[in-house]
């Protein structure tokens, strides 16, 4: 794990970037002032006055991405992630906010479970908003108390990685956060369906001789929970979504007005079933690996709009529990730091995805989603950009990771876009 070094940030001068925010519809060079955090100015003819001198030459400057599915494991699971690593991890990829999910130990179901992930949060350069629990406990069985979580500040509402089993019980929560003006998040997979399953139902998995998770476990309940935010008439966000099925489900639902959004992940956005041909444990996730049907489906329910957001469902795992056989290994990959380079690599630079596309998938869309504010490049607002060189390229290895897992579905892959600077909170990191 690389150490992390943030500095205050007092006064910065951004000098001749490509200034992209699709949210306030720039792309222009200029030149960009930071006094105490704040954006002072914007223009090719500000000049730079004892201030600190960031050369972005070369080089695209954008506002921090927001990913709203990060498990960070602390409390709990510390030796995977703590909410400070994690954190780390997301200034690395460029992430300047991100949701905690639930799933800790304790879960994340009461109002001190909350103020503990707020107070470490405020040790951090990132905006974390935490979502707490549907259920007490993930239990599925009984609802948590949503109007002291709401109070205590959570942003939405998860039984991640599960879905709520329990059709009447899952209603009720709907009916309660719409009372709150927060959104629920349900993962899609029919636990029972998808029982004892490794990879994608298929060829490949007859091939490889494992069990297969099928399609029809994610198309059940993608088709329930639509139905529900129809007939509550409250907001349901989809997380996770990977099959060209769910996406048509989801396209339709949108057209009939039905208040539902929904997000993919990058890897089933790049990746297919046949990546796990060898065995290989960081192709293990939840929802598998699909088909190259169902990758296309994903890009065009991107362009068209059908898919909301992007999140990285930042999954980590210690090495001993990853290093073992496939039948045994956990699901889940590590996303912060690789999301959007992989991203850019194979769906910009290949013309397969707009850049513009891109940045508001991973930047606006899933505040929105929240009900948080969009961070913008706009004089008088707060400081929250990333500085990426898209030219430069650079191989993913564990050893440059900061995050404390090494568990990550693009390890030795070469991607193009290296990070050089974020800004947020009054601080500067440069990697």
């Amino acid at each position: 794990m690389k150490e992390f070094n943030p500095t205050l940030a007092k006064e910065i001068f951004i000098e001749g970037g490509r200034l992209v925010d699709p949210e306030n519809k720039l792309d222009f060079q200029a030149n960009i002032l930071i006094r105490n955090g704040k954006i002072s100015a914007i223009g090719s003819e500000i000049k730079a006055e004892g201030c600190e001198i960031l050369d972005a030459s070369g080089c695209v400057v954008f506002p921090g991405m927001f990913d709203m599915h990060a498990h960070l494991r602390e409390p709990g699971r510390e030796d995977q992630e703590t909410i400070q690593s994690g954190c780390a991890a997301a200034i690395a990829g460029g992430f300047t906010g991100l949701c905690t999910m639930p799933d800790t130990n304790p879960v994340t179901d009461s109002r001190s479970l909350v103020d503990f992930i707020k107070s470490e949060a405020e040790k951090t350069m990132v905006d974390v908003s935490p979502v707490a629990a549907i259920t007490k406990g993930r239990k599925g069985e009984e609802l948590a108390e949503m109007a002291e979580l709401v109070e205590s500040g959570v942003v939405a509402f998860s039984d991640a990685p599960r879905s709520v089993a329990h059709t009447n019980l899952l209603r009720n929560a709907l009916d309660y956060a719409r009372m709150f003006n927060v959104p629920i998040i349900e993962v899609c997979e029919d636990a029972e369906l998808a029982a004892h399953g490794l990879m994608n139902e298929g060829a490949m998995s007859t091939r490889l001789g494992v069990h297969g998770i099928p399609g029809i476990a994610e198309d059940i309940i993608v088709s329930r929970n639509i139905h529900l935010a129809e007939y509550t008439g409250t907001p349901m966000h989809l997380a996770k979504i990977s099959r060209k099925k769910s996406v048509e489900l989801m396209r339709q639902a949108k057209k009939q007005g039905i208040k539902v959004t929904c997000d993919v992940t990058p890897h089933h956005c790049l990746l297919t079933e046949n990546d796990l041909a060898n065995y290989d444990t960081n192709f293990k996730v939840k929802p598998p690996l699909r088909t190259q049907a169902d990758v296309n489906a994903i890009i065009e329910g991107l362009i068209d709009g059908t898919i909301d957001a992007i999140a990285t469902d930042h999954a980590p795992f210690s090495p001993e529990e990853k290093q073992v056989e496939i039948l045994v290994a956990p699901f889940g990959s590590t996303g912060l730091e690789t999301a959007f380079p992989a991203l850019f690599t194979h769906l910009v630079r290949t013309s397969r995805l707009s850049f513009e596309h891109l940045l508001e998938k991973m930047i606006a869309a899933p505040r929105k989603i929240l009900n948080l504010e969009v961070p913008q490049l706009r004089k008088g607002n707060n400081a929250n950009l990333c500085i990426w060189d898209l030219s430069a390229f650079r191989t993913v290895v564990p050893d440059e990771f900061y995050s404390r897992s090494r568990n990550s579905i693009f390890l030795t892959a070469t991607m193009y876009g290296v990070i050089k600077a974020v800004i947020n909170k009054k601080h500067i990191w440069n990697a």
